[in-house]
């Protein structure tokens, strides 16, 4: 016999399918807008260690959140793989209200880059949005953290056995973060100098790499505050870092060079955030109303008889 006392079933909602089941995945009805990325430098400059293309491995790893976009990518100089071919064939349509939107591989505002950008859109006419570069953002300190662990300079682990006192004299008591591209990109290291700090329990300051003078001045407040093994960390992809004069300006300084950040899953998750933020801008996705929610079920919800 059915207990009447008994509570009804729990029903969980429906998952919501359409435009609301995924927050960074978008119609088909839209007509999804492209994603070129726009990388610095020439396209013999944007290579790894490996001789692989940064351009190339950032569009694997940002595929994996966007699987249903059409990616590509350009480079800002040079005459191979260049922006301005990548951009060929997006110019304006009926069917979409945006053809492309292109996400400059950089970690702050670039002066050059940003100009560099926007001469090519020009020159193509392709009908896109540029998005603000990959930086400031959470995001960026983690990547730096691997970096400098990866290297010996810094623990792994950023919770537990975390001091301010480096175990042996490999690892860095001081940290500056590096960045390139103007009075804008050295704001946005600050700002990921002191998430970075926080990771780390260790003194991190913030340099313009592209200024030897403050370069030097940043190192000598490490010093004056007791640092013996101070370690650059370059806020930047690579191609875009003037790396032979860096490594004989570290040597100089009595510094350590730290890897450039290179191609990495989380920037890939943030150019893929960057992409979201102007559809979203455009208002082709919104969140579900208070009417389109589904009804909360269950005994405190039942509707009046």
């Amino acid at each position: 016999m059915r207990n009447s006392d008994r509570l009804p079933p729990r029903e969980l909602p429906k998952r919501r399918s359409g435009r609301h089941r995924n927050p960074l995945s978008f119609d088909n009805w839209f007509g999804t807008p492209a994603l070129i990325m726009a990388v610095p430098g020439t396209a013999e400059r944007a290579k790894d260690a490996d001789g692989e293309s940064i351009g190339a491995r950032m569009a694997d790893l940002v595929r994996a959140y966007r699987p249903e976009v059409t990616i590509r990518y350009g480079h800002t100089e040079g005459d191979e793989e260049t922006l301005t071919d990548a951009l060929r064939g997006l110019t304006e349509g009926e069917e979409r209200p945006l053809q492309g939107v292109v996400v400059p591989l950089v970690t702050a505002p670039h002066t050059c880059v940003s100009a560099a950008v926007e001469r090519a859109v020009a020159d193509s006419g392709a009908d896109v949005r540029i998005t603000e570069g990959l930086g400031p953002h959470p995001m960026l300190a983690e990547v730096l953290h691997l970096r400098l662990a990866e290297a010996g300079s810094v623990r792994a682990d950023r919770m537990r056995l975390i001091s301010v006192v480096a175990r042996n004299t490999t690892m860095a008591d001081g940290v500056v973060v590096g960045g390139v591209g103007g009075e804008g990109a050295v704001g946005a290291a600050g700002v990921t100098a002191v998430l970075l700090a926080a990771r780390l329990g260790l003194t991190v300051l913030p340099a313009d790499l592209d200024d030897e003078a403050a370069l030097e001045r940043v190192i000598g407040q490490l010093r004056d505050g007791g640092s013996q093994r101070p370690v650059i960390a370059p806020s930047a992809l690579g191609p875009e870092l003037p790396w032979e004069h860096l490594e004989a300006l570290a040597e100089r300084l009595g510094a350590r060079l730290g890897d450039p950040l290179g191609a990495d899953s989380l920037l890939g998750k943030i150019a893929a955030l960057r992409y979201a933020e102007i559809l979203n801008s455009l208002g082709v996705e919104q969140p579900p109303t208070a009417e389109e929610l589904p009804a909360p079920v269950g005994s405190r919800h039942r509707p009046d008889s």
